[in-house]
């Protein structure tokens, strides 16, 4: 029983060791075995299964798995208390199993009886008891009793203890490898299932965050349809107002049907400059500006700060009040006008939906840039329109003046693609970020968009129009994407410059315009150059060098003494952070462009919004030409340049709208500009400054200038060399805005950068050439002149001449001049373009008229073969009808010929009709009615690259019709199939007599019976109206050219210039009945003819006669000009053509001398 006891001992000692490694964090070493016991220690089966020990893989224990609980333990089994007897213990324990080891004993004694052996080698199962008690016996107790005798446990000792322990042993290795495998497998399903609640959170992140975007794309897709919804509400109301104020001005004016024509009561009218360009990008139109005022509050202001006169500020106070008291009723009229408050604008959006064309392509932040503000927004392009909505709610919006934000007229603005004309690259802040958008309306509009990634999306969002068709760059969206660089570099623009194809001026705006400056940001205005240098005496001899600048220095350094200070200054400068400069100010900033234009609104009202409410100090405004020159000489802070305006505002040299500026230190009034001597008025200071500019002195050095401003000289060591380093925060590239991650410090930059200027972007690498000289490219323009009469053409018929068009351009399949007769006869007569060659060489010219060979113009070929048939006459063919009115005397103006002498349109009718021609066959293939009395005179104005034109059509009705001639279709079109006019202009009270038309200037020009001479743009609306000299009473011809001229020739030899906007120039009287009158192409020149039959040419300025050609023996009904303005053509009373040639230079050349 001792070794019975020691082995079981042993085994319970290491069953529960492994449990307390099992119950442990984690095993120390590899499993324990049953120790055999030390009888058994030397056999060869211990000792070889004592060393096969298998490690068992360390990791989570399988007792840390949910288990469920053994299946004995819900077994129903007595269980003995402690006071039972021993063999009711023995049967309660061993009970179960005694009959499987009954069975085994019996099954299996026959070989159990050979290993079942006593101490004696007896056989204890066979021999003896054993056998039988295994048999018969269910005692539990006696099976223990046998099994625990002495002969019976050594013999299990012995045999079975072995075998015994290597089934525990294998059993524990077996369970092991099991606990093993099901760690393993528990693990991977642990790994697996872990990774799969990975992937649901995952997948549920990513369903939340698609959900949530999917959410937020739709709330702001809602909110940009709001938006767009809310802009076009509030677009249509702005609209709404503007239209109804138009109606009320149309109503109201003073030749309007409530306005009050006599004038009795005469009330102040404001002016502003409008936003109109022209070919030249000149901005010349002033019109109404209800807003306007004499800005009572910034003199008053003014003079309480600076402590003026107690009479004037007393004064400037009572006008203070009553500007409040006007402007109180200003807006309640404005309050009254207003269909729509905040809130209706957010109801009703189903029919605003119907009006929208398609989804949103783009929308964007931007920043509408526009003189005096920047104002922050949303810009949103579909497929066919693009629109612009500012963000009312933002703090740099609510920042802005409110008195500027009223002449900003984009804030909700929308423009079709069809509207579009040139699309350039623009900086804003010296940052490629920015577009400008020309439109055909001749306006432009900058946007500044977060990056330049964004200004790429935008531009391939819009049409595909380049930067326009006058630079010879292809219409290419990469064209719209160009560097100012690329830009100079593949327009034609230079060539045309050198070759005197454009003028001086031109060539500038150009070069201003690639180069980035824009009437839309101040601080990049257009730079033009100071040109004369006299402002001091009488006369100004415009053929002496001395009265002009040196171009090839900057302003900085024209002044010796000066330029070596700044040399000086260049050379000493220590700063380790900033680089050396010559100039601490720059040549164009937005202040001294607003100082230049404080006269006109609404440069004025921005002006004063620069300077805090109130006027600047008298001396440091503009005051006077000289002194603003002599300060450019002498003072260290102004180098500025001009601008743009000098050379055609003359407007900005007034002060036509009383402003009070006050009184300078030596006591002279600061009012309207002191211009020099030798100029007596704005006009004609305007006029001999760009006379200088377009100057052979001028143009022989000016590309000089464009390699200080724009090329070459710009920078580097040339600019040092040239004196032209300006501070470093001026130029393209100085600083990267986006690199700055703190907001005050890009603020501080962004304000430098503001108020030091900014210097254009450089155009040029190496030196610009210089332009050719007249004599190079025409040297016979200084020869001897061939005689005034070059041909007189006899028509087979006596009737008058009373219309000529000469449409004599090379490039049309048939140049032609086409004549009309009193007797409604017309003549398609053929034109020589060789013959502007012939007459090069007098010589060469006489000989071959002499032998008839050559003839500038040539009758038509249908009049020369009707004189020679009698049957089938050809001349029905050149006939219009006779269904003129007997009540008309048709004169000039009442034919108008397209520019490919294809048709003919021609007015009074008896049934109020205007009619279209074909000038082939003579058929009328339109008849266009829309006057309610005949229609008494007809104009065209210049063709747009696709030959369409406006037609503007007077009437006895007082009224005047605008309509578009379409030459796609060769017709006057409107809406849908019926001709419609585009606008309708009013305000005369009797017959209109003549009208003109400019769609360069957008305005058109009409005269009526006993007055007036108004002036209307082409959308409608009345500009002004011409006040006649004394005794000049009935307008009877209109000229206007695009200048800016106008004459009219009243009755009686009567004849009057006058500005467009309606400065009164110089009137004259003629001592002949004049019957036609025509500009030249500049209207620098005017040429009349009337009954005498003399051809006269004046000086349209000052209506200075000029010339006289030799008279023809009959009056003169009608004149032409041809294409290359070489000769005038002159149509007689008898019926004869007069070809004079005419040179306008021999009269530029005299002039160009003293003034």
């Amino acid at each position: 029983m001792r070794g019975d006891d020691s082995g079981m001992h042993s085994l319970h000692a290491s069953h529960m060791q492994h449990s307390q490694h099992e119950r442990g964090d984690k095993p120390d070493s590899e499993i324990s075995v049953v120790r055999v016991p030390d009888g058994y220690a030397n056999s060869g089966n211990a000792s070889g299964n004592s060393g096969n020990v298998v490690g068992v893989q360390r990791g989570s224990r399988p007792d840390d798995l949910p288990m469920k609980p053994p299946l004995v333990g819900q077994l129903p089994m007595t269980t003995p208390s402690r006071e039972a007897s021993l063999t009711q213990k023995l049967e309660v324990a061993l009970g179960p199993v005694c009959p499987l080891l009954r069975e085994i004993m019996v099954d299996f004694a026959h070989y159990l009886s050979k290993t079942l052996v006593g101490s004696h080698g007896q056989e204890l199962l066979m021999e003896g008891k054993g056998l039988t008690t295994f048999k018969n016996s269910h005692s539990v107790v006696e099976l223990v009793m046998l099994l625990c005798s002495q002969e019976w446990q050594n013999s299990l000792q012995k045999h079975a203890g072995l075998a015994f322990i290597e089934l525990i042993n294998e059993g524990r290795l077996l369970s092991h490898a099991m606990k093993d495998h099901i760690v393993r497998v528990a693990n991977e399903a642990e790994f697996i299932l872990n990774r799969m609640r990975a992937d649901d959170v995952l997948k549920h992140a990513d369903f939340e965050s698609q959900c949530a975007q999917t959410l937020l794309e739709r709330r702001e897709e809602e909110r940009m349809c709001d938006h767009l919804i809310t802009a076009a509400r509030r677009r249509d109301n702005v609209i709404a107002s503007r239209l109804l104020e138009k109606v009320r001005n149309i109503m109201c004016n003073r030749h309007g049907a409530w306005g009050d024509s006599s004038g009795s009561v005469q009330k102040q009218t404001y002016w502003k400059l409008d936003a109109w360009e022209d070919d030249a990008r000149r901005r010349k139109r002033m019109v109404q500006n209800p807003r306007g005022s004499s800005h009572p509050q910034a003199t008053l202001k003014a003079a309480l700060e600076n402590g003026g006169p107690e009479d004037a500020i007393l004064q400037t106070r009572d006008e203070f009040h009553t500007q409040i008291a006007v402007s109180r009723a200003h807006q309640a009229t404005q309050h009254t006008a207003d269909l729509l408050d905040d809130a209706e604008l957010l109801i009703e959006d189903r029919e605003l939906d119907l009006d929208l064309t398609g989804p949103v392509n783009i929308s964007t932040k931007a920043k509408l840039i526009a003189p005096g503000l920047v104002a922050p927004g949303t810009v949103s392009i579909t497929s066919t329109e693009m629109f612009f909505e500012v963000d009312e709610d933002h703090p740099d919006f609510q920042k802005i003046e409110p008195e500027v934000l009223k002449y900003c007229d984009h804030l909700h603005g929308k423009w079709y693609f069809s509207e579009v004309r040139a699309i350039f690259s623009r900086r804003y802040l010296l940052q490629n970020v920015a577009l400008e958008i020309f439109l055909a309306s001749r306006t432009s509009i900058l946007f500044a968009f977060p990056d330049q990634h964004t200004v790429k999306k935008v531009i391939k969002a819009l049409p595909r129009v380049g930067v326009g068709i006058k630079y010879g760059i292809p219409q290419t969206r990469r064209a719209s994407m160009m560097s100012p660089r690329q830009l100079m570099r593949n327009s034609n623009m230079t060539q045309k410059w050198q070759r005197r194809e454009i003028s001086n001026f031109e060539y500038l705006m150009f070069l201003n315009t690639i180069a980035g400056r824009t009437y839309n940001d101040l601080n990049q205005y257009p730079i033009f150059p100071w040109v004369l240098t006299n402002y001091e005496t009488k006369d100004l001899d415009l053929s002496l060098p001395s009265n002009y600048r040196d171009l090839s220095k900057p302003i900085g350094a024209l002044n010796p003494s000066r330029r070596a200070y700044f040399e000086e200054r260049y050379e000493s400068w220590e700063s380790d952070t900033i680089p050396p400069f010559h100039y601490g100010t720059h040549y164009s900033t937005a202040s001294f462009t607003l100082n230049w234009l404080v006269r006109v609104e609404p440069f004025t009202t921005m002006f004063l919004a620069l300077q805090g409410g109130k006027f600047d100090y008298p001396d440091r405004l503009f005051s006077s030409v000289n002194l603003s020159w002599k300060n450019c000489q002498r003072d260290t802070s102004d180098v500025k340049e001009l601008i743009p305006e000098w050379y055609f505002l003359p407007e900005m040299f007034y002060n036509s709208s009383g402003y009070r500026l006050g009184h300078r230190e030596d006591g002279a009034l600061v009012n309207d500009v002191e211009l020099p001597p030798w100029a007596k008025t704005p006009e004609e200071f305007v006029r001999i400054n760009r006379m200088a500019l377009e100057s052979e002195f001028v143009s022989c050095q000016l590309h000089q200038w464009i390699d200080l401003i724009f090329g070459y000289k710009q920078r580097g060591p040339e600019a040092v060399r040239a004196t032209n380093v300006f501070y470093y925060l001026t130029y393209e590239g100085s600083v990267d805005l986006d690199a700055i991650a703190d907001p005050v410090m890009r603020e501080a930059v962004e304000n430098q950068i503001r108020n030091f200027g900014q210097t254009p972007s450089q155009l040029l690498m190496e030196p610009h050439p210089p332009r050719s000289s007249a004599m190079h490219l025409s040297p016979m323009m200084f020869s001897a002149m061939p005689d005034d009469l070059c041909q007189i053409l006899k028509f087979y018929q006596n009737s008058p001449i009373i219309h000529i068009s000469a449409n004599t351009y090379p490039q049309l399949s048939l140049p032609s001049v086409v004549t009309v007769t009193a007797g409604h006869q017309f003549a398609v007569n053929r034109w020589n373009c060789n013959y502007t060659a012939s007459v090069q060489s007098p010589s060469y010219a006489d000989s071959n008229q002499q032998q008839g060979a050559v003839k500038p113009l040539a009758i038509d070929p249908v009049l020369t073969a009707a004189q020679n048939t009698t049957h089938n006459n050809p001349m029905n063919r050149r006939h219009l009808g006779d269904n003129f009115s007997q009540m008309l005397k048709i004169r000039s103006n009442c034919f108008v010929v397209t520019v490919d002498s294809r048709f003919l349109i021609a007015c009074g009718f008896w049934d109020n009709s205007f009619r279209v021609f074909n000038t082939e066959s003579a058929k009328i293939v339109q008849i266009v009615f829309g006057h309610f009395g005949v229609v008494t005179c007809l104009a065209r104005s210049e063709c747009n690259i696709t030959s369409d034109c406006y037609i503007a059509s007077g009437s006895a009705d007082c009224t005047v019709l605008l309509w578009h001639w379409n030459a796609r279709t060769q017709s006057i079109v409107g809406e849908g199939d019926v001709p419609t006019p585009r606008a309708t202009l009013t305000g005369h009270e009797q017959a209109v007599t003549s009208v003109v038309i400019s769609a360069e200037l957008g305005l058109v020009v009409s005269g009526s019976t006993n007055g007036p001479v108004l002036i209307h743009t082409t959308f409608g609306d009345l500009l002004r109206s011409l006040d006649a000299p004394m005794d000049f009473h009935s307008p009877e011809l209109i000229a206007m050219s695009r200048e800016g001229f106008i004459v009219v020739n009243y009755d009686k030899g009567n004849v009057a210039a006058y500005t467009i906007n309606g400065k009164e120039l110089r009137h004259e009287t003629h001592n002949d009945n004049l019957q036609c009158m025509l500009l030249s192409r500049d209207g620098e020149y005017l040429m009349t003819a009337g009954d005498r039959g003399i051809v006269e040419v004046w000086r349209t300025f000052n209506l200075a006669p000029l010339y006289a050609f030799p008279a023809c023996n009959a009056g003169i009904r009608s004149l032409a000009l041809t294409h290359d303005q070489k000769y005038l053509l002159a149509g007689l009373s008898t019926g004869s053509i007069v070809v004079f040639h005419i040179d306008f230079n021999r009269w530029h050349h005299e002039y160009q001398q003293r003034y």
